[in-house]
């Protein structure tokens, strides 16, 4: 199999000691690609170290994490915007609502997301969306910037089937982790419903390892338990997911084969 881990924090402090391994092990479990998303300024040196070690395998995108909007938010912007002008990346993200730990700066984090929806029609890229206990904030904000050019994908989706319907129409993909292994995840109930072509593979890493390994660190090489239980939720065979879902991420993040 050549699967695509669409959404992997490879470059995080959690891999310090062993991430030239992880990596081997990822490749090693079939999976070829792997997209690393930004979460502030203080991860971009890290995830462009990985990319550049590992250039047929990592791609780097740009974006401002939720959890990272503050005071300072102008400027952290103005990184991304800077960058983003700089090289190609593969998507503007990983970004979003985040009300699960605080909501202090929600004013700020819909303005933050405001921007990078902006930026992502500018560059003609897709967009990476985070969306914890923030469903409907983020989902109105997109929905107000659709205007036919944007693309992309509600990461680490888990909430039910209205919403998935919710964000096919908006011409949306929906990442599939972990959560989908989980005995109350939900996604149980959602999955069966969904047609393959709307949805694409990752792990999240370090955060969200799929069952057995669920409260350990996640890594990419665990994909392939992602992909079995989606493959069983659809009625479908392990090596049709993996070739549909790995079509629709290169086609959604415009990845050459």
């Amino acid at each position: 199999m050549n699967l695509i881990e669409t959404h992997a924090h490879l470059y995080s402090e959690q891999f310090r000691a062993d991430q030239a391994e992880a990596l081997h092990r990822a490749v090693a479990a079939g999976v070829g690609t792997i997209l690393l998303p930004n979460v502030d300024h203080s991860t971009i040196e890290a995830m462009l170290a990985l990319e550049a070690a590992a250039p047929a395998t990592c791609y780097a995108m740009m974006g401002l994490h939720p959890c990272s909007v503050g005071p300072n938010v102008e400027k952290d912007l103005q990184e991304v915007e800077s960058w983003l002008a700089q090289r190609p990346f593969v998507a503007v993200g990983e970004c979003g609502i985040d009300l699960y730990w605080d909501k202090t700066y929600l004013p700020q984090q819909q303005e933050a997301l405001r921007t990078q929806l902006r930026l992502a029609k500018q560059y003609d890229l897709p967009i990476v969306l985070h969306t914890r206990s923030a469903f409907e904030e983020a989902y109105a904000l997109v929905a107000e910037a659709q205007d036919g050019t944007l693309r992309g994908v509600f990461h680490c989706f888990s909430d039910g089937l209205a919403e998935a319907e919710r964000v096919i129409a908006l011409g949306f993909k929906m990442g599939i982790g972990g959560v989908a292994t989980f005995k109350n995840g939900g996604l149980d109930r959602v999955l069966p419903h969904v047609s393959l072509e709307h949805l694409v593979l990752e792990t999240d890493c370090p955060y969200l390892a799929p069952v057995p390994y669920r409260g350990k660190r996640n890594e990419p090489a665990y994909l392939p338990l992602v992909l079995h239980r989606v493959a069983a939720l659809l009625g479908q065979s392990p090596e049709a997911v993996a070739e549909a879902t790995t079509r629709t991420a290169r086609e959604l993040f415009r990845l050459e084969p």
